[in-house]
């Protein structure tokens, strides 16, 4: 049996699952009395790490192609960490179980110490209710030989006939068959990426990184009669949309350090070069307000 751990305010109620990854299992927004579903439900202890409310990325996200990277001279193998996927993807702290360093009303602390391929870290994750919201903080510090790091947050936010999505970026990626990127397009040439207007996901699969990213992303949710706010830091400023297509009944929007397959990109973009005993942070935060002529 999973345990779960919640952290509550007047606003919230958070259920996380420190051995799924280190993963918020669910989060509910409290209002009139009621929970309305600010992360998606998890479906219990059938459920595996990605039928979570949010994952955590690290020491990387999404995917690196060609059996890993060359970095300073050297290449450096991954091999996939996930069945059914060719590469490795989103790192380890996903898969791992994460202990749990404190843990009181409005917020846990938990640390977890990874391997996978040739990274090797220490990582401190803290979710904290605080100013209305709900705050996700990543440290991650390197403990091999020098390596470029990356990461960031995987939260799957309820998806109904109803929601719409709101945010600005720069420009974004198309995909290969196999989800590594093709090529980069800024919005003007990528009309059916443009969600600098509130509007719906389309129909088909999304599954599209999103290059400058400033926040705040929107998600309305009329259905539940509120609207989801997320906010990055500055060095999460690539985003992922994901959502299979109208039949499912969830959207990710994952603010991240880097894009799809950033290791094997020219200049390895987004990504931070850390030598041993150096640190990376990262946060997120999640609020939520009433929409208006909600009830």
């Amino acid at each position: 049996m999973t345990d779960l751990l919640e952290i509550k305010d007047a606003r919230h109620s958070v259920l996380v699952a420190p051995a799924l990854g280190g993963g918020i299992a669910t989060a509910f927004a409290l209002r009139d009395g009621q929970g309305v579903q600010l992360l998606r439900r998890w479906p219990g202890p059938g459920g595996g790490v990605l039928d979570l409310g949010s994952n955590v990325l690290v020491p990387f996200s999404n995917r690196i192609s060609g059996g890993g990277f060359a970095f300073r001279g050297r290449f450096h193998a991954i091999a996939p960490n996930l069945e059914g996927e060719r590469y490795p993807i989103h790192g380890d702290g996903f898969q791992s179980v994460w202990e749990v360093v404190s843990h009181d009303e409005r917020c846990i602390e938990m640390r977890h110490q990874g391997a996978i391929g040739p990274f090797r870290y220490a990582a401190r994750l803290v979710y904290r209710l605080e100013g209305g919201g709900l705050r996700s903080h990543l440290s991650v510090t390197n403990l091999g030989e020098a390596l470029p790091f990356g990461g960031g947050f995987h939260p799957w936010f309820p998806r109904g006939a109803g929601t719409r999505l709101q945010f600005a970026a720069r420009g974004v990626w198309t995909e290969t068959a196999d989800h590594l990127p093709d090529r980069h397009l800024t919005l003007p040439e990528a009309p059916d990426r443009d969600f600098r207007q509130p509007r719906s996901l389309p129909p088909d699969l999304i599954n599209a990184a999103f290059t400058g990213w400033t926040g705040p992303a929107r998600i309305e949710q009329p259905a539940d009669g509120i609207a989801v706010s997320v906010t990055a830091s500055a060095n999460l400023d690539t985003t992922l949309v994901y959502s299979p297509g109208d039949g499912a009944d969830f959207l990710c929007f994952e603010p991240i350090s880097h894009a799809v397959d950033a290791h094997n990109q020219p200049g390895q973009p987004g990504l931070v070069v850390l030598e041993k005993g150096q640190m990376q942070e990262m946060s997120m935060i999640l609020s939520w307000a009433a929409m208006e002529g909600s009830h």
